[in-house]
């Protein structure tokens, strides 16, 4: 890995481009949230097919971005993550016309699709463009922009729902969504994937991605170590994210208008917390920086639980939204970092998207601990899950096993490229 590689102008708009697309990824989370209580009584729909849109946005994640990453490792990067974009901006966007459930549903699923695939390759095209050297600095800034999007969000929607309703709220999404198309018109693929896909075209024969990937040892244990750590981070992070403002209001009664302040500080606090473990990581190591913040979170979170009360949570959620957002800074640069560049996009969006499971039933056993006990008991047990993502790694996979700027230049070990000549960045 040189360590004087150079981060260029096409790396930083590939790095801006992907901000904005995780921006808004963010944003379209929380819209629907806030939305939710206006449509379902617009709509006269139940609780249950309320709750049934969020489920039918995360179906179409999980399938969008498997597929979509099979397809930029056929295809390459910036053609499918364009589609990408321009699905879910107009899809999100289109919500604001629907007139009936079912077509607010068709446009979940389909927004769905495009934004699971903007999660992965955003993160991917980043990594392959970016300098070993700065990539987690600049992963942690673009998992921020996630939280700027949660930020962003509420913010609109404090001003836009009252004074012109949820329909208004989701159409202003097509707005970030052409930038970021826009600043992605003229970019190349990385030349990483280049070089991949000449070492493949030398080779006289195209292997299935997922065949090549689970034929071969490494990176079959790989993938399902990555698999089992996403379920379990996904798992304690949408937990968390999904029952915090129900803690704040039902177990220590802090008003709605406090609440919604509280959350915003918090997300915040884990924007500043992601920008600093990033930075951090770049120095003192991917595989270190991962142990440390889910070793701390699994700690923080039955401590805060335990010791909240309404005066002093305000406070102590600062310190919660530094930690419990702190290994999404360092889990796409180490989880790029881990596969070789032909099967990149196909091992990523597999390792990160089967960890959906965690995050779709999370929200459900949280609430069956809740009926039973509390919902800061429930809140509490995810400092296991945060336990079990911080230590798999940890033990078990290796940092910077394969340099996502490089390509394949060595003829990599169990994938069947020939080396190539080392891709430049240029």
């Amino acid at each position: 890995m040189l360590e004087n590689e150079k981060w260029d102008r096409t790396g930083k708009i590939v790095a801006l481009a992907a901000f904005i697309g995780l921006v808004v990824d963010g944003m379209d989370l929380q819209m629907l949230a806030l939305s939710l209580p206006r449509i379902m009584k617009e709509m006269n729909i139940s609780s249950v097919m309320g709750g049934a849109l969020g489920t039918y946005t995360f179906v179409g994640m999980g399938i969008g971005g498997i597929f979509a990453g099979w397809l930029a490792d056929r295809l390459g990067r910036v053609r499918v993550i364009f589609w990408s974009i321009l699905t879910f901006s107009i899809f999100t966007s289109g919500i604001a016309l629907s007139q009936e459930f079912w077509q607010i549903a068709a446009m979940r699923f389909i927004s769905g699709l495009g934004l699971g695939a903007v999660y992965g390759l955003g993160n991917l095209l980043a990594a392959e463009y970016a300098p070993t050297r700065i990539r987690t600095t600049v992963g942690g800034a673009m998992q921020a922009g996630w939280s700027v999007g949660y930020v962003l969000a509420a913010l609109l929607s404090s001003y836009i729902l009252p004074n012109f309703g949820w329909r208004f709220l989701f159409a202003v999404a097509i707005i970030p969504g052409a930038l970021a198309l826009c600043l992605l018109r003229n970019i190349s693929d990385p030349p990483s994937w280049l070089a991949a896909r000449q070492a493949a075209l030398m080779a006289g024969k195209r292997e299935n991605e997922f065949v090549k990937i689970w034929s071969d040892k490494k990176m079959r244990v790989t993938l399902v170590l990555w698999i089992i750590t996403s379920i379990s981070l996904q798992f304690g992070y949408y937990g968390a994210v999904s029952w915090l403002p129900s803690y704040l209001v039902k177990d220590l009664g802090v008003n709605l208008q406090k609440m919604g302040w509280y959350i915003a500080a918090t997300y915040c606090a884990m924007i500043i917390g992601k920008l600093i473990t990033g930075y951090l990581a770049d120095g003192l190591g991917r595989r270190a920086l991962w142990v440390f913040c889910g070793l701390s979170t699994a700690v923080a979170l039955p401590v805060i639980m335990r010791y909240a009360t309404p005066s002093s949570v305000a406070y102590l959620l600062l310190i919660f939204g530094l930690f419990y957002g702190a290994p999404w800074a360092i889990n796409s640069t180490y989880m790029n970092e881990s596969y070789p560049t032909a099967v990149r996009g196909t091992a990523m969006s597999l390792s990160h998207n089967s960890g959906r499971i965690g995050a779709a039933i999370s929200p459900l056993v949280i609430g069956l601990v809740a009926s039973q006990y509390s919902i800061s008991a429930g809140i509490a047990l995810l400092g296991i899950t945060y336990f079990i993502a911080a230590l798999i790694p940890g033990i078990w996979i290796a940092e910077k096993m394969y340099d996502p700027k490089a390509g394949e230049v060595r003829g990599e070990a169990g994938t069947g490229i020939p080396a190539v000549k080392p891709a430049t960045g240029r």
